[in-house]
């Protein structure tokens, strides 16, 4: 999947790929900045609010340096019939953002089709997990005071502009779960300075962070914080710890007397991890079947004209004999030999419609179509969706 976000990072970065992520700080600037409107707005992030249900921690508003009660800024919207539906007063939160607030919006890539594609995007690149919190912050407002994340981060600014401050990490490769509770801030200050429109951060687990727009007087700043949790020796451990359940002697009760013999035991877990090694717990990991949120298709309502692959990971498409094996989100299917070209571009990412795949192939593919959306790889292409792809993503059949 091309798309333009992960170009722009590279390019800001001077990175070649994904293996610099959580090496070392690094900033620059995409140098492109009609991107950044294509990404979000403040006005596109106020309509996502205004327009659904939404509750703390995932909406959450600071000011002061303090979190805003949610009493103060949503309000129950009751039926006819007496049903309570809680909003977010849109009066309420104008008012505050006038005088100056700090609004958060955690996961926007479950709510906005252009966030979705791009965290899924960035998933396919980077083989890890991503999600994206957004931070609208007005006038004069602060925000979290200095903090550390258990993740690595890519800031991306997209409008208006906010001081930082980046420091050092004071643990090395510190975690959420963690035998020390690292709350000691560094004293080596990496960076300070003002992140500006097309700017990239890159913030490696453990460094120490805080950005505000104290003393920056009237305006506001929009930026996208893309998480990125990659995989530990900690998760691999508990990927082991889960599949030694199939050895026999794993499941047995431990001896309790001081003169047990463990040796059988200790060999067996030694055996155990050679036979099992880092890499395959990560190949693994690509092929979980990870839930995914789409419309469903549904034939009654039309027919299928259209389909994107929303796997969390690129779907493996290879040859086996004299057939072709797609294999994603836990699932291995079967298809003629015929099937690989449109499969390439059914799986490449990108919005396509049967109609142009059909015209590239040769061939009717509305049977291969029905069974991707069928098996989870893919999702049917609604205008809502492709919107999330229009103008950031190069398609596969361009």
């Amino acid at each position: 999947m091309e798309h333009k976000l992960i170009k722009a990072i590279e390019t800001a970065l001077g990175w070649s790929g994904p293996d610099e992520i959580g090496k070392s700080f690094a900033r620059g600037n995409v140098g492109d900045t009609a991107l950044l409107s294509e990404i979000l707005t403040p006005n596109r992030l106020l309509d996502i609010v205004m327009r659904r249900s939404l509750n703390r921690p995932q909406f959450r508003l600071f000011q002061n340096g303090e979190e805003v009660h949610p009493a103060v800024y949503f309000t129950d919207t009751v039926s006819p019939r007496g049903q309570s539906i809680p909003m977010v007063n849109m009066e309420r939160l104008g008012g505050l953002l006038r005088e100056g607030a700090t609004l958060i919006m955690d996961q926007l890539n479950t709510f906005d089709p252009k966030m979705e594609a791009a965290c899924r995007a960035l998933q396919w690149w980077s083989h890890e997990r991503v999600q994206v919190n957004v931070y609208l912050t007005t006038n004069e407002a602060s925000g979290f005071p200095l903090h550390w994340d258990d993740h690595d981060v890519v800031i991306v600014q997209l409008a208006g502009e906010k001081e930082w401050e980046v420091r050092n990490t004071s643990r090395p490769a510190p975690m959420y779960r963690d035998a020390d509770p690292n709350t000691t801030p560094s004293e080596d200050m990496v960076w300070e300075g003002v992140m500006k429109p097309g700017d990239v951060m890159h913030i490696p687990r453990g460094f120490w962070h805080q950005a505000t727009r104290n003393g920056s007087g009237s305006g506001y700043s929009l930026h996208a914080t893309f998480g990125i949790t990659k995989r530990t020796g900690a998760s691999y451990l508990t990927w082991l710890a889960d599949w030694c359940r199939t050895r026999e002697i794993f499941r047995h009760d431990l001896d309790r007397a001081p003169w047990a013999d463990t040796t059988a035991l200790q060999e067996a877990a030694a055996e155990f991890i050679r036979a099992n090694p880092p890499a395959d717990y990560l190949a693994a990991y690509e092929q979980q079947p990870f839930p995914t949120r789409h419309v469903p298709f549904v034939d009654i309502f039309g027919p299928l004209e259209g389909v994107v692959c929303t796997t969390h990971f690129r779907p493996k498409v290879e040859r086996e004999g004299a057939a072709v094996s797609v294999t994603a989100a836990g699932r291995k299917i079967l298809f003629a030999e015929a099937a690989m070209p449109a499969l390439q571009l059914l799986l490449s990412g990108g919005p396509v419609s049967l109609g142009a795949v059909e015209a590239a192939v040769g061939y009717d593919v509305t049977e291969i179509a029905e069974t991707l959306v069928k098996e989870g790889l893919c999702a049917p292409l609604t205008d809502e969706l492709s919107s999330g792809y229009t103008g950031l993503v190069t398609s596969p059949l361009s």
